[in-house]
């Protein structure tokens, strides 16, 4: 039997670590051929290395988001093999700092998340727009509980901003782009156990429990509870779905 993503090629940017490592194996299990896009290349060989083993194709690319011509590049290159149908905008980066930071700090914590979080996000579908009208394809954005609230997550202004912004790119470009058959989505995930948020966890116990106790199911999310979502935003069963946003976040959201 086919699989969902069967004859569709899929760029995963962030696609090295976390969800969106847990994304490309999902893809790759559906039977998408997946472009890792990652600034760590350690990263994105492991994923390709993940992938393969289990029997999938994938390739790797190393791209920072913020290089705009570097962008393009990657993607006038990767046309050469195929024009891609599936983009997963999941690279992004988190600090927490308050705003009565030291300046310095507050300022770099800014510039460094908008960068890569929003005008990251940009670079990467404008470089790759052509491709995704060619293919009538589908833009899967990696959001957050935080393109909504912020109470539980104090100090994280940035961050905050940045999540708001990925959600209205997501509504603004799947009302652009309906004319073209491309669908745009976005999934909104809680809090994910990563390796990249692990030091985090662990320093933060209070901030975890204050999470988990307003979290129904009463867990953490993995990077397979956000790969289910995305395999479905990304395949035809999603055919009539655009400007959304798919909350995997327990239901934290609900209470």
């Amino acid at each position: 039997m086919a699989g969902l993503l069967e004859g569709h090629i899929a760029a995963v940017t962030g696609g090295g670590s976390g969800i969106g490592q847990g994304i490309c194996q999902a893809y790759a299990r559906e039977g998408a051929r997946v472009i890792v896009l990652d600034a760590n290349p350690a990263g994105a060989k492991e994923t390709v290395d993940l992938v393969a083993s289990a029997g999938g194709k994938a390739s790797a690319v190393t791209l920072d988001v913020t290089d705009r011509e570097a962008c393009k590049e990657a993607a006038a290159e990767i046309a050469k093999s195929g024009n891609i149908s599936i983009l997963v905008n999941n690279a992004g980066i988190n600090r927490r700092n308050p705003m009565t930071a030291e300046p310095a700090v507050i300022a770099k914590d800014w510039d460094d998340i908008l960068s890569i979080n929003l005008d990251g996000m940009f670079n990467v579908t404008r470089a790759f727009l052509d491709q995704l009208r060619a293919t009538k394809g589908r833009v899967v954005n990696i959001g957050s509980i935080q393109s909504f609230v912020h109470v539980s997550w104090p100090n994280s202004a940035a961050y905050t901003t940045s999540k708001h912004g990925v959600l209205g790119f997501t509504r603004a470009l799947a009302a652009e782009l309906g004319k073209d058959g491309v669908r745009v989505n976005a999934i909104g995930p809680g809090l994910i156990e990563t390796r990249i948020n692990a030091e985090a966890r662990a320093k933060n116990p209070d901030m975890v429990a204050s999470v988990m106790r307003h979290t129904p199911l009463g867990r953490p999310g993995k990077p397979e509870d956000i790969a289910g979502p995305a395999v479905f935003l990304a395949s035809d069963m999603a055919a009539y779905v655009t400007g959304c946003i798919i909350m995997a976040d327990g239901g934290f959201r609900t209470v």
